[in-house]
């Protein structure tokens, strides 16, 4: 098996919301990878720039950032069906993608998409370098800048980050150099190409985590009453788990809970719900289960009674503004005693 060590470098809309194309929101304009052999060793490199179609104009945030611009991908870039069907070729059939975050193989397949190419093979999974690392170096934290790990590594700095190759090449050198153990079961699953029967849904346990992606519900209530969606198992053993903390919504997309394994100990779910495209209403689920000790199911019950109060507080100043209103209309209906008179 072969590793596919890869970067992308993306352009967005340079006037904001109002000139972004629905359906591509960023546009690849550099594809970087390194191919790296079974021992993490250099095989071969790819290298293309893309010649724009939809923003020609790069973002300001963007030009800063990049070694070249305009005109250097008018000159050297080809259009991104060429190169993308090049850079999969050059891949081969054995091998398996490596990125540092969650983005590029998200946006490559929606790139794919806008050209109308055949998708990736279902379901997509790769290995999340900066995860990985985050994990074993800095697991507070869970995230970790490149340019971070290549100093933590000692690695040097011979040429700028960001720029596609450059930094595949950098991801390549700390996969390489991190000693970060057998990865084989630690994959992240894609999530642009989403499940559209119940035969296809990503329910998969790996390395202490438990990766489940649904199929489309009509509202997020609808799939939190599946079973299937809203029970917590151990990622350890699989064993179907009793709720410490019910669910409970922290964020705006987001549900949390908190379960106990007798044998391995506390575990979290965290459930995230994207709606599909055109809706506003239907949703699917993506929930990832991983083991979590005391002080984070004892952190996440308190989260749980704050966001309780808050809501206790709400509904009661909201019944008192209610009832303030009740009381100042029945005076303005009620006559007075001199204009009874």
């Amino acid at each position: 098996m072969k590793y596919i060590v890869m970067d992308l470098e993306w352009n967005q809309s340079a006037y904001g919301r109002a000139g972004e194309h629905p359906r591509l929101p960023f546009e690849i304009i550099e594809i970087g990878a390194v191919k790296l052999d079974h021992k993490y060793r250099l095989e071969s490199e790819f290298r293309e720039l893309i010649t724009p179609k939809i923003y020609r104009k790069l973002h300001h945030t963007i030009r800063n950032m990049l070694n070249y611009d305009e005109k250097d991908l008018q000159r050297e870039g080809k259009p991104f069906k060429d190169v993308c069907k090049r850079f999969l070729d050059w891949c081969g059939e054995d091998s398996v993608f490596c990125t540092w975050g969650m983005s590029d193989l998200f946006y490559l397949q929606n790139n794919m998409d806008f050209y109308y190419m055949d998708k990736l093979p279902y379901p997509v999974r790769y290995y999340n370098i900066q995860q990985i690392y985050a994990d074993k170096y800095d697991p507070d934290k869970n995230i970790c800048k490149l340019e971070k790990a290549v100093e933590a590594l000692h690695i040097p700095v011979i040429e700028p980050f960001h720029a596609a190759i450059s930094d595949a090449r950098y991801t390549a050198q700390v996969l390489a150099a991190a000693k970060l153990g057998n990865i084989k079961d630690k994959y992240t699953v894609d999530i642009y190409q989403r499940p559209k029967r119940p035969e296809d849904v990503i329910n998969e346990r790996h390395a202490n985590v438990i990766d489940y992606v649904s199929v489309e519900y009509p509202s997020r209530a609808v799939a939190m009453a599946d079973a299937d969606v809203s029970e917590l198992r151990c990622p350890k053993c699989g064993r179907r788990l009793s709720l410490k903390v019910q669910w409970f919504s922290n964020a705006q997309n987001t549900e949390i809970a908190v379960g106990r394994c007798f044998y391995h100990g506390y575990v979290q779910g965290r459930i995230r719900f994207r709606a599909t495209e055109g809706s506003d209403d239907t949703v699917y689920a993506i929930k990832k289960i991983t083991r979590t000790d005391k002080s984070g199911f004892e952190g996440l019950r308190a989260r749980q009674e704050e966001l309780r109060e808050k809501k206790r507080l709400k509904r009661h100043e909201s019944e008192k503004r209610r009832s303030k209103a009740g009381r100042a209309k029945r005076r303005r209906k009620t006559p007075s005693k001199k204009s009874a008179s």
